[in-house]
């Protein structure tokens, strides 16, 4: 798999989570991530969810209030199985949080990060079973609460 960005953002067009598995200049970042979200919120929930551009097949699909958004290599990945790759992190992030939103993402930004990170690395998915990827950042919860608990 070769996965170039990942990009969640609201209907207004605001990222609110971004992750690159390419170096880009800020300001080419900006750019791109304003041209594809203008792009993918200006389609009709009629048009196909796939678009070409700059070099990147972009695979997006809306749950609720969020847009998730995908550009990979144009010539190398399968559309449906990067849909089948939103729809399990929009799974996994809906069961951490038990039904995500909007507000979830932007308050907790490192745990979405943290969660996104076991399930690609290096640009290749790596984890989409939920109860794998969701064991080490409860692992983690555990360790603090109980380090927590400790000093008192």
């Amino acid at each position: 798999m070769t996965i170039r960005f990942i990009l969640m953002v609201n209907k207004q067009g605001q990222t609110r989570l971004s992750t690159y598995y390419e170096w880009l200049p800020m300001p080419e970042r900006v750019a791109l991530e304003s041209e594809i979200i203008r792009k993918c919120l200006s389609r009709s929930e009629f048009q196909c969810s796939f678009v070409e551009y700059r070099g990147y097949k972009v695979v997006y699909r809306r749950y609720a209030s969020l847009f998730f958004i995908v550009g990979c290599e144009q010539d190398s990945e399968n559309e449906l199985g990067i849909l089948e790759f939103i729809h399990a992190l929009v799974e996994t992030l809906d069961k951490y949080f038990e039904s995500v939103c909007e507000l979830d993402i932007m308050f907790n930004l490192e745990k979405a990060h943290f969660i996104l990170d076991e399930m690609v690395m290096n640009g290749c998915i790596v984890e989409t079973n939920k109860a794998n990827v969701l064991k080490p950042i409860a692992l983690m919860e555990k360790a603090s609460e109980e380090t927590l608990f400790s000093k008192r």
